[in-house]
């Protein structure tokens, strides 16, 4: 019989771990025979080798209280767009099977240093873009979990892994955690290194965590982030004031989206100032700006794969490499378009501390 896992945020967790009232050893087993239990169907894990981790484990319980970090013995789950010197990386595609790189990417290594425990890959879309694995969702099988980190937001979702990393270049770390059901963080851009990361789109690719609660997921966020790169923590001082913004896309979205976004408005209401706000007008074109820039760059990160081994890409892909040629030219418009949406955040948050859009 599997062991049951302990309490849900890895908050909890790592106080437990610390003081030795839960082992490293015992965590990482009832890990592993959890992920045994729904595997089948989940399908979230790309590669695992449960006597590394198993050693790895043993090895953090020989440490003593002083010597242990903020994440020890936490298992973590990797998306397989990011380097590991000790499991193979295989981006998602066939062209890389078998890939061992040389060196763990640097979050990587700041979740060693921290005393994690990396339990092994998990499933991307083919190389963190548009073609899916075949993970399913944790609540219901038959639906998708999302992309492109599905496999870390399912993993999450069903309770075989407190915490795992994905990364987001439009969308891949928000959208597969409200598929599954789990708090996933895009941070700011640079705050996690992306060094090591397979490239996708440079100017937009973010390293972020997916973990069962808000609270866990903001414990992850500070030992990982780059100090300063964060915000502060604390948050403001006054009560929150929360902007709620109709995007451009309001209209199209299915009714009982929208019906869900303006209950979660009334629900924030109970408890804070929120107020409507209107998103500047170069706003609207941002969504186009974006696929520019990520096609763009796509079709130049991946050069060498679709020059060499254009025929193990998916037909998406390869249809998204096309567009990025054709875009080619609206390039630096694209970019300056961004930037000028950038400079008028400050604008946006005057009057209000986040904003639901």
């Amino acid at each position: 019989m599997a062991t049951d896992l302990p309490p849900r945020s890895i908050v909890d967790i790592a106080g437990i771990l610390r003081v030795g009232e839960l082992g490293a050893l015992e965590l990482t087993t009832a890990c592993l025979e959890a992920i045994e239990a729904r595997e089948d169907e989940l399908r979230a894990w790309e590669h695992r080798d449960p006597n590394l981790v198993l050693a790895r484990a043993r090895e953090l319980d020989g440490l003593r209280a002083d010597e242990r970090g903020p994440l020890h013995g936490i298992p973590v789950g990797v998306k397989d767009i990011i380097d590991t010197a000790d499991l193979p990386t295989r981006y998602g595609s066939s062209i890389y099977t078998g890939h061992r790189p040389a060196a763990d990417a640097a979050v990587v290594a700041r979740l060693r240093a921290a005393g994690a425990v990396v339990l092994g890959k998990t499933v991307t879309t083919e190389f963190a873009l548009y073609s899916p694995g075949p993970t399913t969702n944790p609540h219901e099988p038959s639906r998708t979990p999302g992309g492109s980190s599905s496999g870390s937001a399912a993993a999450v979702g069903a309770g075989t892994v407190p915490l795992a990393l994905g990364t987001q270049t439009a969308g891949s770390v928000v959208r597969p955690a409200s598929f599954c059901g789990v708090v996933g963080v895009k941070p700011t851009f640079g705050a996690i290194p992306t060094d090591g990361v397979k490239p996708c789109s440079p100017t937009l690719d973010t390293v972020g965590v997916f973990a069962r609660d808000v609270a866990g997921a903001a414990y992850a966020l500070r030992v990982l982030a780059d100090t300063g790169r964060t915000g502060d923590a604390a948050g403001p001082e006054d009560p929150v004031r929360v902007g709620f913004a109709r995007t451009s896309e309001w209209d199209v979205v299915p009714v009982d989206t929208r019906t869900r976004i303006e209950q979660a408005v009334d629900a924030l209401a109970s408890s804070f100032e929120v107020r409507e706000v209107t998103l500047p007008a170069p706003f609207v074109g941002l969504v186009e700006a974006q696929t520019c820039l990520m096609n763009v760059e796509v079709t130049q990160a991946l050069a060498v794969e679709r020059t060499r081994y254009g025929d193990q890409l998916s037909s998406s892909l390869r249809s998204q490499l096309a567009a990025g040629d054709r875009a080619a030219w609206a390039y630096e418009a694209a970019r300056s378009h961004v930037a000028r949406c950038r400079a008028l955040l400050p604008d946006v948050f005057a009057s209000v501390d986040v904003v639901l859009a």
